[in-house]
């Protein structure tokens, strides 16, 4: 298997940076016919030149900024104008809404004899996000918050603590407000699709 020295990955990992900052993020959004499948290819191939982990069929979706201590699983999504800072896990099947944003620090606040701008960040906390997500639009999603398998996080939800597994949550901070059963599958209407892996 091929191996890339080091100074090698490093030019790469700085040109797919260039070529995305500058010009993949700006394409059409990928739901455009024809020309949207190639800008999600360009921008995934971006990524991948630099983000620690990209998995296959990802969707990155116009404006998206994206960290390079990215690791997203197969099959998940991007939404458009969002922001991703410092180390994410993002799991396989998670579908991401417009304009979301995660945050893996924040500012200090401790002390009262210097301003906050003094003070600086917070060390970097992970944010785990489980697989088969659907994070609606606009969600903020703290530092250090892991969201399950399987869970719904409502637009414009503020996540600041952990979600657990298969649950619904919304609001000012998030809060769980249903836990998903087998039968909300046949209330909704919902009909089975066949997952190509």
């Amino acid at each position: 298997m091929y191996s890339e020295s080091p100074p090698k990955k490093k030019i790469r990992k700085i040109i797919s940076r260039i070529l995305y900052t500058c010009l993949f993020k700006f394409l059409p959004s990928s739901t455009l016919p024809i020309i949207g499948e190639l800008s999600k290819r360009l921008r995934t191939w971006a990524v991948r030149g630099f983000a620690d982990e990209v998995g296959r069929n990802v969707n990155i979706q116009r404006m998206a900024e994206i960290t390079s201590k990215l690791r997203i699983g197969d099959k998940s999504g991007i939404g458009a104008y969002s922001r991703i800072n410092g180390p994410v896990n993002i799991g396989k099947y998670v579908n991401m809404g417009p304009e979301c944003t995660i945050f893996t620090s924040n500012h200090c606040h401790d002390r009262t004899d210097i301003t906050m701008q003094q003070q600086g960040l917070t060390e970097p906390q992970l944010v785990e996000i489980g697989d088969d997500v659907w994070i609606g639009a606009r969600v903020i999603i703290m530092p250090g918050v892991k969201i399950g398998n399987g869970c719904i996080i409502g637009a414009a939800a503020v996540v600041t603590h952990d979600i657990p597994d298969y649950t619904i949550a919304c609001g000012v901070p998030a809060k769980v407000v249903k836990k998903r059963e087998m039968t909300d599958f046949y209330l909704f209407g919902c009909k089975e699709q066949e997952i190509n892996a």
